[in-house]
């Protein structure tokens, strides 16, 4: 056989393997893969801070993370085109509208254009706001801290500013719930 043919050979194979995979990225991703579901939580005396997200809502407003200071922030990664961010939003509807003022959600959406982000909040019932990211330059800040390596991802952040926990991929109404109630409870460190 050919070395041509050879490197078509394993090309095609690993194609194929890409093909099979759960979490291979694709076009439609812009290069995120679906999460695995892993939960990080680090110890309290380890948490990093938050970054200073900022941006425009999709409503075209001003929109920032200090803007919640105080409050336990939900951050969510979303697209409109992601199969597991369709799977969660019920949930992030339903538990944004059974908690207190001290909680906060926060979308990031990304990859979208603005009418198919409002349409997929309007089919889901979202009424928190959401930064507009198209780029999706906006969860780079969280690179020092716990990035964002796949889409759906989702972090809370504790009242005294910093990551309290990151989930990649969907998240089930109890872990969201049980999530938000680690970040509430002050931690001694």
């Amino acid at each position: 056989m050919s070395v041509a043919r050879l490197v078509a050979a394993a090309a095609a194979a690993v194609l194929l393997t890409g093909c099979s995979s759960s979490t291979q990225a694709d076009e439609t991703t812009g290069g995120f893969v679906a999460g695995d579901g892993s939960i990080t939580l680090p110890k309290a005396a380890e948490r990093e801070p938050a970054p200073e997200l900022a941006g425009e809502s999709l409503d075209g407003e001003r929109l920032s993370l200090a803007d919640f200071a105080g409050k336990t922030v939900v951050v969510n990664v979303w697209g409109s085109w992601c199969a597991e961010c369709r799977v969660e939003a019920p949930v992030f509807a339903a538990v944004d509208a059974q908690t207190g003022d001290d909680v906060q959600f926060l979308g990031i959406n990304i990859r979208d254009s603005r009418a198919a982000a409002k349409a997929y909040d309007e089919n889901f019932g979202i009424t928190y706001p959401s930064l507009f990211d198209p780029s999706g330059r906006t969860v780079l800040g969280f690179r020092d801290s716990l990035p964002s390596m796949a889409v759906p991802t989702t972090w809370v952040i504790a009242p005294d500013g910093t990551v309290a926990a990151r989930t990649l991929g969907s998240v089930s109404e109890a872990t969201l719930r049980g999530l938000i109630d680690e970040a509430r409870t002050p931690a001694d460190g």
